[in-house]
C-alpha cells in the first residue's frame, strides 16, 4: 500500500533516463541549487521551501518560498474538497 502525502513533488530531469522520478514530504521540504562547473566550483544560486500545516479547525495551509520570501500560498478544506491559491508578488 503506498502511502500518502500531503506534497508530492515530481522531478523532471535528463538525469533520469528511464522516467521521472517523485518523493512525497509531510511537513516541509528545501531543495538548495548550485550552479558552476564542478562542485569545487559552485555557487549557491536559489534555495525553495515548501511547508505543510494542519490547523486547528482541520485547514490544511501549504506555503512555498523562494530565497526566504513567501510566493505561494494555499488553504485546503477537506470537508468542502476546496482548494484556495494565492500568488504574493511584490
Amino acid at each position: 500500500m503506498a502511502r500518502q502525502y500531503p506534497v508530492y513533488n515530481i522531478i523532471n530531469s535528463c538525469a533520469y533516463k528511464q522516467s521521472n522520478k517523485s518523493y512525497g514530504i509531510r511537513k516541509h521540504g528545501q531543495l538548495t541549487c548550485y550552479v558552476g562547473t564542478s562542485s569545487a566550483r559552485s555557487f549557491k544560486f536559489f534555495k525553495t521551501e515548501t511547508t505543510h500545516k494542519e490547523t486547528v479547525n482541520g485547514l490544511h495551509v501549504y506555503k512555498f518560498f523562494v530565497d526566504g520570501q513567501l510566493i505561494k500560498k494555499a488553504v485546503y478544506d477537506y470537508k468542502l474538497d476546496a482548494i484556495e491559491i494565492e500568488t504574493l508578488t511584490n
